[in-house]
């Protein structure tokens, strides 16, 4: 039910740049180019100064040797939250929590499919169970919590998280069990919301698709640690959702 890093490097944020691109001061004092996997905003997230945690590659058919992996972010009460930037992690931490039953309102299913077509869109999971039936899922990566406390999502307008949307309360229309799972990359956080002050449109949807018996769950990650460097993460708790 856990995700195993590579060795992670530390260094300190100097910029993000190009969505993809982001520079880092390495503590050995090396400044390099590393791939940010994250095409979103990175609202809250993107914060030049702060920790960061980098993976290498010694891939010679890679551009870029590393890859920015975590942040570590201050928070009001003087501690530091570390939150994951790699929205490519994400899945893998989802589809290990549910093969291991952690996610214990969709455990007990025989069988999991990944990257699943329905209508025009495609869903993260598909569980299936002769006896239970079918429940699709989608995956959405929560890092933003604005400055009232509180976790958002989206960080910025999603039509796609829109599309989404519908498409699971199509689903669940049909009569088969969707699910929208927010997994919370961000040790910080303690609920989420739809951010409905920055995609009125997708908070919108949301309710639609809570009407028609679309399932909304949150879990929050956990890492571990050796020493001071994260070597491991997880899903492992349970988060109420505000809507």
């Amino acid at each position: 039910m856990t995700l195993c890093y590579p060795a992670l490097v530390p260094g300190t944020l100097v910029k993000r740049y190009k969505r993809f691109l982001a520079d880092v001061r390495l503590d050995d004092g090396r400044e390099v180019v590393a791939h940010c996997p994250n095409t979103g905003s990175m609202k809250a997230v993107n914060v030049p100064g702060c920790r960061v945690w980098l993976s290498p590659s010694d891939n010679p058919k890679r551009k870029l040797s590393w890859t920015w992996e975590l942040i570590d972010l201050p928070q009001p009460d003087g501690t530091q939250a570390l939150a994951s930037v790699h929205t490519g992690r994400t899945n893998r931490i989802v589809e290990a929590a549910l093969s291991a039953g952690v996610v214990t309102a969709l455990a007990g299913y025989a069988t999991l499919r990944r990257e699943v077509k329905v209508d025009e869109a495609r869903l993260d999971f598909l569980l299936s169970d002769s006896a239970r039936g079918n429940a699709y899922i989608e995956v959405k990566q929560v890092t933003l919590k604005e400055a009232d406390g509180h976790g958002y999502f989206p960080d910025a307008v999603s039509a796609r998280g829109t599309k989404h949307l519908q498409t699971l309360a199509r689903v669940a229309q049909s009569g088969e069990r969707a699910v929208l799972l927010f997994c919370v990359a961000h040790e910080g956080i303690e609920d989420v919301a739809p951010a409905a002050h920055i995609d009125p449109t997708y908070a919108t949807a949301l309710e639609e698709a809570l009407r028609h018996g679309v399932e909304v769950l949150a879990y929050g990650v956990t890492f571990e640690r050796e020493g001071q460097t994260p070597s491991v993460v997880k899903l492992s708790r349970t988060l109420p959702v505000r809507v």
